[in-house]
């Protein structure tokens, strides 16, 4: 039986740095006490507030994560990396440096006898047309030519700052759960389910709010992993059950499962 540890929402470079670092030296303290009895990683998306890869250059920072990934791939721990709306502009360079496996659309995975769906949530369910559209043209091979051909001292700025402006929009939304018809989510896994009855989890996360709830008419699972700005949550399976925890650094992690 295999440990699995799925995490994300890191969102390291935001605020600013300062608060970034605080939160890295915290995410890489939790990676380092999992590192020896957890067989897979999953990272689901939005680890970096923005991330894109030039061809010779990438955002600089981030050292002590990117020293954790390298000791995690060393030791032959198996690193599955999900894009989200904020780090969807990836190509090789987590591949070819951390030896990770970079996703980009959700994927089922079956770990110890259990189906899994695994994504990080942008652009999932009804609605949201604007951000469709948005991610539309973002994902758009000429689009990302273009962007490439602007300066990265101006292009990492600039983008820092639609990043600020988007959060800002969304406000304290992230806080609310607005019922299971009306979160897209969960809408998303209810009709998944339908074509694809054995799926036991749905874990995704961007929506910023820890969440575990049961799928109606169903025995399975919508899991949110929160995030690590204002939550500090994960899931871990062990053996066929999962778990959403809260890290604690100086208690036994707090079990969101059913709340």
């Amino acid at each position: 039986m295999q440990k699995v540890l799925f995490i994300s929402d890191f969102h390291l470079g935001a605020p600013n740095d300062d608060l970034s670092k605080e939160r890295e030296k915290k995410i890489c303290h939790f990676l380092d006490q999992n590192i020896h009895q957890t067989d897979i990683l999953f990272l689901v998306g939005d680890i970096f507030d923005f991330w894109f890869e030039y061809k010779t250059v990438v955002p600089k920072g981030y050292y002590r994560f990117f020293g954790k990934l390298i000791e995690w791939s060393d030791l032959g721990k198996e690193i599955h990396f999900f894009t989200g709306n904020h780090d969807m502009w990836m190509k090789d360079f987590f591949e070819k440096e951390f030896n990770l496996n970079i996703h980009y659309e959700p994927k089922e995975f079956i770990i110890n006898n259990t189906k899994i769906l695994v994504g990080h949530g942008d652009g999932l369910g009804p609605k949201d047309y604007k951000y469709k559209t948005l991610k539309f043209f973002f994902k758009a091979p000429f689009f990302q030519y273009l962007f490439q051909w602007i300066h990265p001292d101006i292009g990492v700025k600039l983008a820092s700052y639609l990043s600020r402006r988007s959060r800002k929009t969304t406000g304290n939304k992230d806080d609310q759960y607005f019922g299971n018809e009306n979160e897209w989510l969960y809408v998303f896994c209810k009709e998944y389910l339908e074509k694809n009855p054995n799926i036991q989890y749905f874990i995704f996360g961007h929506r910023h709010l820890p969440i575990y709830q049961k799928i109606e008419h169903s025995e399975s699972y919508y899991i949110n992993l929160g995030d690590w700005i204002s939550f500090n949550t994960f899931a871990q399976l062990s053996e066929n059950q999962l778990n959403l925890l809260q890290y604690q650094t100086t208690k036994e992690n707090q079990d969101f499962s059913y709340n």
